[in-house]
């Protein structure tokens, strides 16, 4: 085994081990500002009667990309403030782990916009990105604070109980529960869970 490599991954454990702290309170506004982002696309959707698949995963996609962008310039401020290197080995490593997923989401949620326009698949869609949106969430986890894991398995575990629910009862959604389940979870979740993570964290945290 490479000495130098192995080396280097001591030292990027160390770090994220060490630096746990300073993702967990940038967590906190990433999260309330993807649970506005998220209730703020519902509210649209439901009020647009956003119905088409086409136009369903325009929305969503659309602010997905608003929220990554505002997620990066809110770390990247952050990391500033504490004068840390922002693009470091430790957030290598998380965005290493949350890319495969993501990607995977994006490409398969998105597929059913692409071959039919119909609100049917709406559904479809939201199911496929709560799963890997879920996994990408766990997978990061190893990398960061215990709870994101957690985080992760509310979504992946909310994937598997809605398409039970509908394999058993039999029921097809309506033209506008997509836009629910996305709001519940997208925007309801984080940013309940960013308000868990601004009351628990400790005000002068170790860096």
């Amino acid at each position: 085994m490479n000495p130098n490599l192995a080396e280097e991954n001591l030292q990027t454990i160390r770090l994220l081990m060490e630096r746990s702290a300073l993702y967990r309170r940038a967590l906190a506004p990433i999260m309330l500002l993807a649970g506005i982002l998220g209730l703020l696309a519902a509210v649209i959707g439901l009020y647009f009667q956003v119905e088409s698949s086409r136009a369903f995963a325009g929305l969503w996609l659309g602010t997905a990309c608003v929220a990554v962008t505002s997620a990066f310039l809110l770390a990247r401020r952050q990391a500033l403030k504490d004068s840390e290197p922002f693009w470091s080995p430790p957030t290598c490593r998380v965005g290493q782990a949350l890319l495969p997923p993501l990607l995977s989401g994006l490409f398969l949620g998105g597929l059913p916009a692409m071959l039919t326009n119909n609100w049917a698949a709406d559904f479809i869609m939201a199911l496929v990105w709560l799963l890997f949106y879920g996994c990408a969430l766990h997978s990061a986890g190893f990398f960061m604070a215990r709870g994101i894991k957690w985080f992760g398995w509310g979504f992946i575990a909310g994937a598997i109980v809605l398409l039970l629910s509908v394999q058993v009862t039999g029921y097809q959604g309506s033209p506008l529960s997509a836009n629910w389940v996305m709001g519940f979870f997208f925007g309801g979740l984080h940013f309940a869970y960013g308000i868990y993570l601004y009351f628990t964290e400790p005000k002068n945290p170790a860096a």
